[in-house]
């Protein structure tokens, strides 16, 4: 399993790169949106994982983006991110995210929340 990982903060980038990869996952991780677009449209990913505050391309434009292009308009996506306003969840699920997580997390509960956005995409690789 893929993650596409996008996080400009460092410590929270490489906290959950250490988290998914020791949890088995293959994971890519960019310091803003716009290096993460480019590198799920160059290398794609099952699953994303988005900041919403980047420089260059926001978590939400990344995710308006991956919504937008039919290669990658069904991946889950996870936002984790500080912003822990109930607007800015709403805006979230709006643009098309699967899960909001805040800062700071649970590493159980973020590995729950990735495990459940796995089996959807194996529910839906079985209906194929």
């Amino acid at each position: 399993m893929k993650v596409l990982l996008a996080d400009d903060d460092d410590t929270f980038r490489s906290l959950v790169l250490e988290i998914l990869t020791d949890a088995g996952y293959d994971v890519t991780a960019e310091i803003n949106g716009l290096l993460a677009w480019e590198r799920l449209q160059a290398e794609g990913a099952d699953m994303a994982v988005l900041d919403i505050n980047m420089p260059k391309m926001d978590g939400f434009e990344v995710l308006r983006h991956i919504r937008s292009d039919d290669r990658f308009k069904n991946m889950p996506v996870l936002m984790l991110t500080i912003r822990a306003f109930a607007d800015d969840q709403v805006q979230g699920y709006e643009t098309g995210a699967d899960d909001y997580l805040t800062k700071p997390f649970d590493h159980e509960v973020f590995l729950s929340r990735v495990r459940v956005l796995e089996r959807r995409i194996i529910k839906d690789d079985k209906k194929k």
